[in-house]
């Protein structure tokens, strides 16, 4: 009975160290490992067999994480406040560096995003920051992505998602974007007038010089007043229409 609870007990231990031992590690994780103390290759993915006590796993996930930035206050350079958040997307690509480099690479690319996002949009005025936000981006993503580079992280993509302005500034800008179109509604206006005046000019110089063309007009001016449902059309005869007669 002793030795039933003998090899009893063993294989409990046996099967505690085997489980201890073997990992099992997916397609998008990778083992960084300590020995010791000390820093052995990266394993992974698949079966991997460490040593219990003497062995620390960490596992590193390699897929692209999406991190937002939580709203930053940001003074623009023509001074004016806004509120801005954003969204980071980055992998790590050397899981060794991600652990050994820094103490916890999501905290500080965190870090990293909010501050580059202050800096740099504290650069730019307001009326750069709404109409190029792909080139901000472009800037942010590549500013960040340098500073975490020593840490084996590569950073993607950077998109700012939403620009709060004060609701003073968004009535300030309504108003201008109104006189904005009644500019152009009036330099089209006048654009039309000044082109229409420029065909009846030419008309005119056209009937001007065939007074044939100018009879016909009139006639034709009589035939659409005469198609009107109206009771009388007081109409000026204009003299050259008796010339043929008044030859005869």
């Amino acid at each position: 009975m002793q030795l039933f609870v003998t090899i009893a007990v063993i294989a409990i231990f046996v099967i505690i160290l085997l489980s201890a031992a073997i990992k099992v590690l997916p397609e998008y994780q990778r083992a960084v490992i300590f020995r010791l103390g000390r820093l052995i290759p990266v394993k992974g993915p698949g079966i991997i067999i460490i040593i219990p006590i003497v062995d620390r796993l960490q596992r590193v996930d390699l897929r692209t994480i999406t991190m937002d930035v939580p709203p930053q206050e940001v003074i623009t350079k023509d001074n004016v406040p806004v509120k801005v958040n954003a969204v980071v997307y980055f992998r790590v690509l050397e899981p060794s560096k991600a652990i050994v480099q820094v103490q916890n690479f999501m905290l500080a690319t965190s870090q990293i995003a909010q501050t580059t996002l202050r800096s740099v949009l504290g650069q730019a005025d307001l009326d750069h920051l709404l109409t190029e936000r792909e080139k901000i981006n472009q800037r942010l993503q590549e500013i960040i992505d340098e500073q975490t580079d020593p840490w084996g992280v590569k950073v993607s993509i950077v998109e700012l998602k939403d620009v709060e302005i004060p609701q003073g500034m968004q009535r300030a800008m309504a108003r201008q974007a109104e006189a904005e179109r009644e500019r152009r509604a009036k330099v089209i206006a006048a654009e039309g007038e000044f082109q229409a005046s420029e065909k009846v000019t030419a008309a005119a110089e056209v009937l001007d010089r065939t007074p044939t063309a100018l009879q016909l007009r009139y006639l034709q001016t009589l035939v659409e007043i005469s198609a009107e449902k109206s009771s009388s059309v007081v109409f000026p005869l204009p003299i050259e229409l008796l010339s043929a007669f008044v030859k005869k």
